[in-house]
């Protein structure tokens, strides 16, 4: 999507995006592209399970899963560059409407938002169920958390999700139209069901899982430092300090991606956010407390409607630009 036309076509079917999520949701299972996206990688991993050697160097299964990786992009890059470019062929409004409508499943700010402010809810009657609504956002146990280590891991969730949810697939969109958000999202799916170390839940996913790990780390690079630092300036006056600081606490984490949103998020609620033995982000702040979860909540629709009003005033100046050459 090129040109003055193509730009506002793809901000119109942002906004709509945007406005479809808030109000009505999720599409059902049956209609979601990610749920598609999991089916395949759900059947390939089987397949890539049952040649899984459980030790060693496996560069047999490493060539099996980027190869089972690939499959599947390639299939979800032609079916989105179809799609868009069938819609825009069709006149300016109607293309905006219905790729933003395209665009919508790519998203999910309000589930993300719903389910971490349910983990608050939950904790609000007992920690049992707390760590019952927390369980459907994370991966790891979380039978042995207390109630500030289960709010530490929805705030951290919450950042980390801010990026791979919402502002990734934004990024690429911008960048490549419709089959780039779609790929970031399958790579990121890819990456929540095959890239993890050692055995995890009866499965070894050490060398199957290493391309899809470490595509994700690739195309999440640039969107998590945008979204650290929007988190920043969503809650306080950044400075050569603060943000000295943040890639500082950032590099605490093992991934060299979640850690810029969940650092900024720390230092914007001044709050400690933990993993034991792996890292303590913001190690000065306080304990979380019940009024931490909300505010975080809030910080990310800052974040948010904040790169948006950037975007609008990026993509004005631009339009202005194309205008000025042709005159």
């Amino acid at each position: 999507m090129t040109g003055p036309h193509g730009l506002w076509i793809g901000f119109a079917a942002v906004l709509l995006a945007l406005m479809i999520d808030q109000w009505i949701g999720e599409p059902p299972p049956r209609w979601h592209p990610v749920v598609w996206m999991g089916n395949y990688l759900g059947r390939a991993g089987r397949w890539l399970q049952a040649h899984v050697r459980p030790q060693g160097a496996d560069w047999p299964s490493f060539w099996r899963g980027a190869l089972a990786w690939w499959g599947g992009v390639l299939l979800v890059l032609v079916l989105a560059g179809a799609l868009q470019w069938l819609l825009l062929q069709l006149p300016w409004g109607w293309a905006a409407l219905l790729l933003g409508i395209a665009l919508k499943p790519l998203l999910a700010w309000r589930m993300l938002t719903d389910e971490v402010a349910a983990v608050e809810a939950a904790l609000g009657r007992s920690l049992e169920e707390g760590q019952q609504q927390l369980a459907r956002i994370v991966s790891r146990d979380v039978t042995q958390l207390n109630e500030e280590q289960v709010r530490e891991s929805a705030i951290e969730s919450l950042s980390e999700n801010l990026n791979d949810s919402v502002i990734a697939p934004l990024f690429w969109f911008a960048l490549l139209g419709l089959p780039g958000a779609a790929l970031f999202r399958y790579a990121d799916t890819a990456d929540s069901m095959w890239g993890y170390r050692g055995d995890y839940r009866g499965q070894v996913w050490e060398w199957a899982g290493k391309w899809a790990a470490r595509i994700d780390d690739v195309l999440a690079w640039v969107p998590a430092r945008i979204t650290g630092l929007a988190l920043l300036l969503s809650g306080m006056r950044p400075t050569r300090c603060s943000l000295q600081r943040l890639q500082q606490e950032a590099a605490q984490t093992p991934s060299p991606n979640s850690g810029w949103p969940m650092a900024a998020m720390a230092m914007v609620l001044d709050v400690r956010l933990r993993k034991p033995g792996v890292y303590t982000l913001h190690a000065a702040g306080q304990a979380a407390q019940a009024g931490h979860v909300p505010r975080a909540v809030q910080m990310t629709r800052v974040a948010v409607l904040g790169l948006l009003g950037l975007t609008i005033l990026f993509a004005a100046l631009a339009a202005f630009g194309w205008q000025g050459r042709a005159a």
